[in-house]
C-alpha cells in the first residue's frame, strides 16, 4: 500500500505485526500521521489567521518575471485545471470547461497585476503655482485586494492625504497608485505602509497619510464567520505625525462624502 507516497509493507487488515488500532506503516502508526498533519494544519491556520507580514516588500522571487505573461497563463490554466479535476469537477460540462483559462487570465492581467513593476502608473506632478499649502485628501478610494494567506478578497476604501513641498499631483494618479499596490496578494498592514511610502517617494514629501478600512473575507467567509468586522491601518509621516493635523485629517474622512 502506499501512503503519501511510503510504502507500506503491512497489511491494514491488521494481520501482522505490532498494530494501533490494527494499522501501522513503516512502524508508524496512521493516528499519528494524521496527528502530525493536523499538527501542521493546525499551525497553517493560526499562521494565515494572524495576518502576519514577513517584510514591508511584496514576497518575490528574483526569477518573478522570467515567464511572459502568456506563458504565465497557459501554466497556471494547466495547474488551476488539475486542481478542479482534484475536487471531483467534471471539466467536460459547457459552464466549467473554459474555467482554468479564464482563472488563469484574471490572476495575471487582472488581480495580480501590480505584481509586475511594468504596470506601475507614471505620475504626474505639476508645479504648485497656485500655492495651496493646505493638505489635500482624495477619500474613499475603492481597495480591492486579495489576502494572501487563503487568496480571497480584501474589500474596503483607502483615504490619502498630503501636503505639498512645491509639486501637486493628478488626482487620479492617487487611485492608480492604491490600485496598483492592491492588485497583488496583499497584507493590509503592508498595503497601506507601501503606498504611503510610494506617495512619500513621488511627492518628495515626508507629509502623507493614509488610512484603509476594510473588510476581509477570510474573516466572514471562512474561519469565524464574523460578516460585521472590519480592519483600520494608517500611516501618517512628517506633519500628520503632529497631533492636530492627523485629528483634521480624521474629521475629514469622517465627513459624509459627496454622492453624485
Amino acid at each position: 500500500m502506499k501512503l503519501n507516497g511510503t510504502s507500506s509493507s503491512t497489511p491494514l487488515n491488521g494481520s501482522n505485526g505490532n498494530h494501533n488500532n490494527g494499522v501501522h506503516t513503516n512502524g508508524h502508526s496512521l493516528n499519528g500521521h494524521y496527528s502530525a498533519t493536523a499538527d501542521r494544519d493546525e499551525l497553517v491556520d493560526e499562521l494565515g489567521d494572524a495576518h502576519g507580514a514577513s517584510s514591508i516588500d511584496t514576497p518575490m522571487r528574483p526569477d518573478a518575471f522570467d515567464l511572459d505573461d502568456d506563458l504565465k497563463i497557459d501554466l497556471i490554466e494547466e495547474h488551476f485545471r488539475e486542481i478542479m479535476n482534484i475536487l471531483g469537477l467534471d471539466l467536460t460540462d459547457d459552464s466549467l470547461k473554459g474555467s482554468p483559462r479564464r482563472v488563469a487570465k484574471m490572476y495575471v492581467k487582472e488581480i495580480f497585476r501590480g505584481l509586475n513593476p511594468a504596470n506601475k502608473p507614471t505620475p504626474t506632478l505639476f508645479d504648485n503655482k497656485f500655492r495651496y499649502n493646505e493638505m489635500l485628501v482624495e477619500k474613499d478610494i475603492i481597495v480591492q485586494t486579495y489576502c494572501e494567506h487563503h487568496f480571497v478578497p480584501i474589500i474596503g476604501k483607502a483615504h490619502v492625504a498630503y501636503i505639498s513641498s512645491g509639486k501637486v499631483i493628478g488626482l487620479s494618479k492617487l487611485n492608480r497608485i492604491v490600485e496598483y499596490f492592491s492588485k497583488r496578494p496583499q497584507v493590509q498592514e503592508r498595503l497601506t505602509v507601501q503606498i504611503a511610502d510610494e506617495l512619500k517617494k513621488v511627492l518628495e514629501t515626508e507629509d502623507v497619510a493614509v488610512m484603509i478600512d476594510a473588510k476581509h473575507l477570510c474573516v466572514s467567509t471562512r474561519g469565524v464567520h464574523d460578516v460585521n468586522s472590519s480592519t483600520i491601518t494608517a500611516a501618517y509621516g512628517g506633519k500628520f505625525d503632529e497631533e492636530a493635523t492627523k485629528q483634521e485629517f480624521l474629521r475629514y474622512v469622517a465627513q459624509p462624502s459627496v454622492t453624485i
